[in-house]
């Protein structure tokens, strides 16, 4: 039995590689087809090849790690010799969710963390509980709100998976007594004259305006305001149907006056009905015209679905209509907006407050 990585060049001047397997006296072979080997004209490609060739010996250490497994019934020592970086890397390159932006953002701070420690080369045969303990501390001293709990779930993602291809003798994070701290970030949302007064106030981009005002009368996400085409529009039922980038689920959505009046004129079903910049650009045109409003809240574009989510609650929606209309997955994330309703009820009947 073994597993050898081999290349073969190619008529463009790349290279394939590929892993060529015995097992049972059969031959089996495996193209890495995601990691090919370009013509080297400059330092960067040299570095870049090195990588994909680290990346490489990675899946082949593995691939070797699952036969030897499965023909002894045990764990073998590929995981002492596997470099957890590289790793990981490797299994962030071919993951295929939604969630891979977060998994690089966790793998990327375990790096940071690594270096910080001088472990860059740390393999799964040193990791243990203390270090992944020490790990969720240096999360905790950088990161606000849920940020340490988010990529501390997604490295667990990460190690689980190695368990379960035998780089690791035991599931060490069962090992792992301490937890995550750290509270959700309060999210502002905007009372209905405060988005009055915001459509009332000028600002330097009226695609921007209209789309932000969309979502506040929609709870729309910003990926999917982005996206948002005329073929998911229905004016004849005055509705949006739509399938949410984060969830994959469709939500279907009634739409009042205001929003079928920021929506203008019927275009083609393909075109997006509306031209925006990127989110960094949208954000930066919304914080200025939340100042120029005189609206002393911390507003970016995810809080228009946030207030779109407590007007529900505060103005009597009952909590099933409002996670529908949401698209939640679960009532769970529909009561941050009970108590963010409430809490503005509060604030309301502190304005009529009077001195005895």
């Amino acid at each position: 039995m073994s597993v050898v990585l081999r290349k073969r060049k190619n008529a463009d001047g790349t290279t394939s590689l590929r892993l060529d397997i015995y097992h049972n006296g059969q031959r089996s072979i495996e193209t890495l087809k995601t990691l090919k080997l370009t013509k080297l004209s400059n330092a960067a490609d040299r570095e870049n090849n090195k990588t994909l060739l680290q990346q490489a010996e990675v899946i082949r250490v593995t691939r070797a790690a699952e036969l030897e497994a499965n023909n002894y019934n045990l764990v073998t020592d590929t995981g002492k010799k596997t470099i957890i970086a590289i790793w990981m890397q490797s299994f962030v390159d071919s993951y295929t969710k939604k969630d891979k932006r977060n998994l690089q953002g966790a793998l990327n701070r375990f790096e940071d963390y690594l270096k910080a420690i001088g472990k860059t080369g740390l393999t799964f045969g040193g990791i243990d509980a203390l270090l992944i303990e020490d790990f969720i501390g240096y999360l905790e001293e950088r990161s606000t709100g849920e940020g340490a709990s988010s990529y501390y779930s997604r490295f667990k993602k990460m190690l689980k998976q190695a368990y379960r291809k035998k780089l690791l003798k035991d599931n060490v994070l069962d090992l792992v007594e301490r937890k995550v701290k750290g509270r959700a970030k309060k999210k502002e949302a905007l009372t209905l004259e405060e988005i009055r007064t915001l459509a009332a106030t000028p600002t330097e981009s009226l695609e921007v305006r209209r789309a932000f005002l969309f979502s506040c009368l929609t709870g729309l996400r910003w990926i999917d305001i982005k996206g948002l085409t005329w073929a998911e529009i229905s004016l004849r039922v005055r509705q949006i149907k739509i399938k949410q980038s984060k969830t994959g689920e469709y939500v279907v959505i009634p739409l009042n006056n205001a929003a079928v009046k920021l929506l203008g004129d019927y275009n083609e079903p393909l075109i997006n009905i509306f031209e925006l910049p990127t989110a960094n650009g949208a954000n930066k045109t919304l914080k200025a015209w939340v100042k120029r409003a005189g609206i002393n809240k911390e507003i970016t574009w995810h809080n228009a679905r946030h207030s779109f989510g407590t007007n529900l609650i505060f103005n009597d929606v009952d909590i099933f209509t409002a996670s529908k209309l949401l698209g939640h997955t679960s009532m769970k994330h529909t009561q941050r907006y009970v108590k963010a309703a409430d809490e503005m009820k509060r604030s309301a009947t502190d304005k009529i407050n009077i001195d005895f």
